[in-house]
C-alpha cells in the first residue's frame, strides 16, 4: 500500500498541513463523499472522518450533534467504508483517517483492517484505546495514530509512541472537542517536547476553530486539525436546508487553508 500520509507530509515543503474533520454520514450518507471532495477543493491536506458512535465521550456538543445526525440518517461503519471507496474512485492521493472509538471496530470483526485498506483508508485514531491494549486489534497496513495530551509526561510518552505511525496527534486542550481554545505559546512548548521524542510529524487539534487560531498553531506544528467548526457549519447548513452544503464547507475550509499556508514553520523561515 502506498504511504499517502508520508507522501503528503513530504509534499508540504516546510509549511504546516491542514487536517479537517467531518462526521461520516453527516448530514446524510449521500452527501458525505461530496463533502469530502469539498474539503480537498478547499485546501485540506488530510481528512479525518468521524466514525459515528452512540457514546462519543471525548466529543463536545458539535460533534455529538453530528454523530446523532449521521446515525439518524442510517450511517454504519460498513456504509462508511463504502463512502471511502466512492471517494477514492476520484481521489487517489488525499490521506483519509478514520477517527472514533474502538467499539465499532471491534464489533465489525476481524475483517476490518483488510476491508478498510481495500476501501482506501490510510489510518485510524481510536481515542479510547490505550496503548497497552492496542495489540488486541489487528490493524494490518493501517497507520495507528496515537494521541498525546498536556498530561502526557516524559515517563508516559515512550509508551504512547510505541507502535505509533503516520503522525502524532497532540490534543492541545483538556476536556472535550470544540469547547476551549488552544494557546499558541503552550502549543509551541509542547510540540518542541514531542518532536524531541519522535520523528513523526506532530498535528495539533482540539480548540482550533478560526483561521486566526489555525495560523497561530501552524507556526509551530506540522499540521493543524480543525473539526468542530466544520461540523457546526454542516449542522447549521442542514438545519436551514441549504442546497449547497459542500460549497459552504469548501468556502470555510478555503479560509482555513489560506491562514495555515500564510504561517510558515519557524524552521522554514
Amino acid at each position: 500500500m502506498r504511504d499517502r500520509l508520508a507522501a503528503r507530509f513530504a509534499s508540504l515543503n516546510g509549511r504546516a498541513g491542514l487536517v479537517t474533520f467531518v462526521c461520516g454520514g453527516d448530514p446524510s450518507p449521500e452527501l458525505t463523499a461530496p463533502i469530502l471532495h469539498a474539503l480537498v477543493a478547499g485546501g485540506a491536506d488530510i481528512i479525518e472522518i468521524g466514525m459515528p458512535f452512540t457514546d462519543p465521550m471525548a466529543d463536545g456538543p458539535a460533534i455529538q450533534a453530528g454523530n446523532i445526525r449521521a446515525l439518524e440518517a442510517g450511517i454504519s461503519l460498513k456504509k462508511l467504508l463504502g463512502i471511502v471507496r466512492e471517494f477514492r474512485a476520484k481521489d487517489a492521493a488525499t490521506p483519509l483517517i478514520l477517527m472514533g472509538y474502538a467499539n465499532p471496530v471491534l464489533a465489525y470483526g476481524p475483517g476490518f483492517a483488510a476491508d478498510a485498506v481495500a476501501a482506501g483508508l490510510d489510518g485510524v485514531i481510536l481515542v479510547d484505546l490505550p496503548p497497552e491494549e492496542s495489540g488486541e486489534l489487528d490493524l494490518g497496513a493501517l497507520h495507528l495514530i496515537r494521541l498525546a495530551t498536556p498530561t502526557t509526561d516524559d515517563a508516559r510518552l515512550p509508551t504512547v509512541l510505541t507502535g505509533a505511525s503516520g503522525f502524532l496527534y497532540y490534543v492541545a486542550v483538556a476536556g472535550v472537542t470544540g469547547q476551549n481554545s488552544a494557546d499558541a505559546a503552550d502549543v509551541a512548548a509542547a510540540v518542541a517536547r514531542l518532536k524531541a521524542a519522535t520523528d513523526l510529524p506532530v498535528a495539533v487539534g482540539f480548540g482550533v476553530k478560526t483561521p486566526a487560531q489555525a495560523a497561530a498553531i501552524a507556526a509551530h506544528a506540522d499540521a493543524v486539525v480543525v473539526g468542530s467548526a466544520i461540523v457546526d457549519l454542516v449542522g447549521a447548513a442542514a438545519a436551514r436546508q441549504s442546497n449547497d452544503i459542500p460549497g459552504e464547507v469548501q468556502a470555510f475550509v478555503s479560509s482555513l487553508a489560506a491562514a495555515v499556508r500564510s504561517a510558515r514553520l519557524e524552521s522554514a523561515a
